[in-house]
């Protein structure tokens, strides 16, 4: 009987931490539009970047300057179906100025009578770092270059008799491991981050307010005056911030499928796969943070008196735990083992091996679960304990 009474005063804090949450709906829209819209969106900006890339790409377009003094390399380009367009001439300051997006090759007066001459002949690839858009396209330039480096080698020693094989003693085949998901998951990586933002502002303004909020309008004394065990009512708010954390999150899920049919580029729509089950297997692995963290927010800013400084006291563990995925980014030496027992950091990188198409097993998905339980336990008893502590006085 006690049992089934305290289960049903738990629902009862439930029900009414939620109603109470769902009436701010300011508050909701400030939390639902950067939680839920921005991933998307940042996701369709990056495959416009990559589609236009890819069209910049298939035109197959090249800036030369002097190309009239280099015919043998104009052929060579045009044999590789490339179109060669004079450059404008004020394109060092287009360059800088970020109005010119392609890179400018540059060849010398005496480009074919040093050539003949068996001499090596200048050419000057003209970009500029602090233009991303241009400097991607170094590359391509250099490939080119090469090619008619290789061809103009082959040539010279045929027409001596000697064997064109030994320009390339060595034969060099490429095999690469990685899965089309895989390769996706290096463009789709922001994907965890923006889900673990959601948890943290899902759960946030929730654990605040019903905490520090209820102590600064005057109603948690009052509602701890009520027979109701401390812990029983501990565990119904704490349902509640956990729920709507979760909620968020799935939202946020929820958005990135729209999101993959309206991308711009052909080959990243057709790598990025998300959907159904990668939406249940993130919102499995967000329920440890959500509990684990929904806990510790609440016992921070249960010593609060306003909800203004438990919202400073909580911006730091935000911080830690929203900036920890940028460890896997920063760090060359790859995932290590102790990845898994940190807040955030483990769901980055769990849902990113669910992005790769690779299997979860149960030693890697069991530390964070371990963590959020032991978080969830050592805050509730705390915030029981002030609890009990505030009644007391």
């Amino acid at each position: 009987m006690k049992a089934r009474e305290w289960s049903r005063n738990c629902g009862i804090v439930f029900g009414k931490e939620i109603v109470d949450a769902l009436r701010d709906r300011r508050t909701l829209l400030r939390l639902l539009i950067p939680a839920v819209l921005m991933g998307p969106l940042l996701l369709l900006a990056l495959s416009g970047l990559i589609a236009s890339l890819e069209e910049r790409a298939d035109k197959r377009e090249l800036l030369v300057v002097g190309i009239e003094h280099a015919p043998s390399l104009r052929n060579f380009l045009e044999r590789q179906t490339y179109t060669v367009k004079p450059a404008p001439a004020d394109y060092e300051a287009r360059l800088r100025a970020t109005t010119l997006l392609e890179p400018v090759m540059v060849i010398a007066r005496d480009f074919e009578q040093a050539l003949r001459a068996g001499e090596r002949p200048t050419v000057e690839l003209v970009s500029d770092s602090a233009n991303q858009r241009a400097n991607a396209g170094i590359g391509q330039l250099q490939r080119l270059l090469a090619g008619f480096n290789r061809e103009q080698a082959t040539l010279n020693l045929a027409l001596r008799g000697v064997s064109t094989e030994l320009l390339q003693p060595v034969e060099v085949q490429e095999r690469d491991l990685a899965s089309a998901q895989a390769r996706a998951a290096r463009i789709t990586s922001i994907i965890p981050m923006f889900i673990i933002m959601a948890v943290l502002y899902g759960a946030l303004t929730a654990a605040l307010d019903s905490t520090a909020g209820e102590r600064e309008r005057g109603s948690l004394e009052p509602l701890l005056m009520n027979p109701v065990q401390p812990f029983a009512l501990v565990l119904g708010k704490w349902g509640a911030v956990a729920a709507l954390g979760m909620a968020v999150a799935l939202l946020s899920n929820l958005g990135f499928i729209p999101a993959q049919w309206l991308l711009k580029s052909d080959s990243l729509q057709a790598m990025f796969q998300f959907g159904g089950r990668e939406v249940l297997a993130f919102l499995l692995l967000q329920l440890p943070l959500a509990a684990g963290l929904g806990a510790l927010l609440m016992a921070l800013a249960i010593r609060s008196k306003t909800f203004k400084e438990a919202q400073a006291g909580s911006a730091l563990v935000i911080t830690l735990v929203g900036l920890a995925p940028m460890v896997s980014i920063l760090n060359p030496s790859g995932d290590a083992p102790w990845y898994l027992w940190v807040p955030g950091l483990a769901q980055n990188t769990l849902m990113m091996l669910v992005l790769k198409g690779e299997a979860l097993r149960a030693d890697q998905v069991l530390p964070s679960v371990i963590v959020g339980l032991a978080l969830t336990l050592i805050c509730l008893g705390y915030v029981a304990r002030s609890m009990r502590a505030a009644v007391a006085r």
